[in-house]
């Protein structure tokens, strides 16, 4: 936990006072705070939503489907689209989401 000087703005220094306590000081002023009692603080970062690289469930509406077997329900028809998720020079990625109602599987090629 980093505290500051309230006059001068620097970083307080944790150091041994008198009669075995420890306080806080400031190395450029004559600030000094005594530690009485236990001091903490506890901060929890809030986390970035996360963005559906495909585009979400309206990115299946206007698909094709071919001949492809479901690897979870062996259903024999799937909707495909490819995306470009590497460079340039790589090959685009299939992504396939099965076309049975009851499995809805996705996976990538």
């Amino acid at each position: 936990m980093l505290l500051f000087c309230p006059t001068c703005a620097n970083i307080l220094e944790v150091e041994e006072g008198r009669s075995a306590c420890y306080r806080f000081s400031c190395s450029t002023c004559p600030y000094v705070y005594n530690i009485t009692k236990r001091i903490s603080n506890r901060t929890y970062t809030t986390l970035k939503e996360v963005d559906d690289v495909l585009g979400g469930s309206a990115a299946w509406e206007n698909v094709d489907s071919t001949e492809e077997k479901c690897p979870k329900c062996s259903h024999l028809r799937a909707y495909f689209m490819q995306i470009q998720t590497r460079s340039a020079d790589e090959p685009m990625t299939t992504f396939y989401k099965c076309c049975s109602p009851d499995c809805g599987h996705r996976w990538r090629e």
